[in-house]
């Protein structure tokens, strides 16, 4: 096991499973420009090692992420952001919505264990994820209007595709609070679990998932990402050529083998 800390953000690798946990906890892990730029830089590196099947993303102390650091919007810490010329804000935001970007696209199963508070770019953060599970004491809040703000890193996006168009407007209008057990009805979260079961839950998943064949997966992976905007058709089309593809790789005939052999299947990612 390799473990690397870059503060505020930790990034431990297991054999086939990575942890990245954002690391503010005394600011509820809310986005400072060193959280951002550790966070891409444990992306970067998780998304380019071929070992690494399964990200788990959480978040240290009470909170997953609070979202955006409002001292630095008010201008309580520094100079305020509204003094920043607009060609370069949009330039500076656009880089840090790379970290969604890439819990998206990357070719990796990506899960958030929302342990705590869940809110504004915090709850875009675990939205880009593949798969939500929560604490029971967890909390979330679409939080942007509260904050005078229209919403960023994808949630605009992401949010409508999870719980449906509707609710997503009234979640982010009205931005009131909401429990685990509302996420979960709404289809936010996968699962719910006690606060000391999350992550020996989110663990065994993760475990699962990594057994998988990753050429597969990731074939899976992008299927799923591409026919969320695609016609039918194309999204047929795109699925075969998948499939065959994958159809033709080493792990696909380990995998009829080990079935016929009744064993556990040992993929090599080729």
């Amino acid at each position: 096991m390799t473990s690397v800390e870059t503060k505020p953000v930790l990034l431990e690798i297991d054999d086939a499973i990575a942890t990245v946990t954002l690391n503010r906890p005394d600011k509820l892990n809310t986005f400072s420009e060193p959280l951002m730029d550790n966070l891409l830089t444990a992306l970067e590196e998780v998304s380019g090692n071929d070992d690494v099947r399964v990200l788990i993303l959480t978040g240290s102390g009470r909170a997953f992420s609070a979202g955006g650091d409002l001292g630095n919007i008010s201008g309580n810490e520094g100079p305020p952001k509204s003094q920043t010329p607009i060609p370069t804000a949009i330039n500076t935001l656009r880089a840090r919505v790379r970290v969604v970007q890439m819990l998206h696209d990357m070719p990796k199963v990506t899960i958030a264990a929302i342990n705590g508070a869940c809110a504004g770019a915090g709850l875009s953060l675990a939205a880009a994820c593949d798969i939500r599970y929560a604490s029971s004491k967890a909390a979330f809040n679409t939080a942007f209007l509260t904050a005078g703000l229209s919403g960023d890193f994808g949630i605009s996006w992401t949010f409508q595709r999870l719980v449906g168009p509707s609710r997503a407007r009234e979640l982010m209008f009205a931005a009131e609070k909401f429990t685990a057990a509302r996420a979960l009805e709404i289809g936010l979260v996968s699962d719910v679990r006690e606060p000391d079961e999350l992550m020996p839950f989110v663990a065994s998943r993760a475990v699962l998932m990594a057994t998988r064949s990753p050429l597969a997966l990731a074939a899976m992976k992008g299927c799923l990402n591409g026919a969320q905007d695609q016609t039918f058709a194309t999204a047929l089309d795109n699925e075969i050529a998948a499939h065959v593809q994958v159809g033709r790789t080493e792990d696909c005939r380990e995998a009829a083998s080990a079935f016929l052999e009744k064993r556990a299947p040992v993929f090599k990612g080729r």
